[in-house]
């Protein structure tokens, strides 16, 4: 959404009760400004979609199937984390970062694990290459890339073919992102517990994703 720089003249207790509740909320005088006269005028921003999305991706995931969350570091962008039955057990990070300009990708996602245990990042960077490999061949190629044990995947929405495409809504935006970290966690635990077995590893992958397929109207 494109911004720009206008003259206002208002009270100046009505700025400073402004700057109070926008101190309250974490953001400054202009942005709460925008908001309020947004809500006014019945107009949805950009901060408000986002806002919105994670709000449902929380609700859906966030005390449920071992995610908790962990921070947010901005309000672009939201972490959440789920436990890893591995060693030490460690921590695996999902990050949505959702741009306020949507004309190409919605946003992106980002998955680590904070380890320097080589065999542990070895493991992930096999589970990656088996799922991107899985959705090029249910989908076609996403856009996805890993390197040092990160893994990054564009965000977009793709209508599925086997399912009724209703209207999308941030809510129903959320709500898709989330079920894609739940399915795409499902797949990395189970790849985790069968990784002894490669083929066998893969084709629980393959049915997880297939899975995810048949629920989801739409495919992020």
């Amino acid at each position: 959404m494109h911004k720009s720089i206008y003259s206002l003249v208002l009270s100046d207790e009505v700025m400073e009760a402004v700057d109070r509740l926008a101190y309250r909320r974490g953001c400054n005088r202009s942005q709460l400004i925008n908001q309020i006269l947004a809500e006014y005028v019945s107009y949805i921003t950009p901060e408000q979609k986002i806002r919105e999305a994670f709000g449902r991706i929380s609700s859906v995931l966030d005390g449920n199937d071992g995610f908790r969350l962990i921070t947010r570091p901005s309000d672009t962008m939201l972490s959440l984390g789920s436990a890893l039955m591995y060693k030490y057990n460690p921590t695996v990070r999902y990050s949505v970062e959702l741009f306020r300009n949507t004309e190409g990708a919605l946003g992106e996602l980002r998955v680590s694990t904070r380890t320097q245990n080589a065999a542990l990042l070895a493991t992930m960077t096999q589970f990656y290459q088996v799922w991107d490999s899985v959705e090029c061949a249910n989908i076609g190629s996403c856009g996805s890339h890993w390197e040092e044990g990160r893994y990054y995947r564009p965000l977009r929405l793709r209508v599925n073919a086997n399912a009724g495409a209703d209207a999308v809504t941030p809510d129903t935006v959320g709500g898709l992102i989330a079920g894609y970290i739940r399915a795409f966690d499902d797949g990395l635990k189970r790849y985790f517990r069968l990784a002894e077995d490669p083929h066998t590893a893969m084709r629980e992958v393959e049915r997880v994703y297939k899975s995810y397929l048949q629920e989801c109207t739409e495919i992020i």
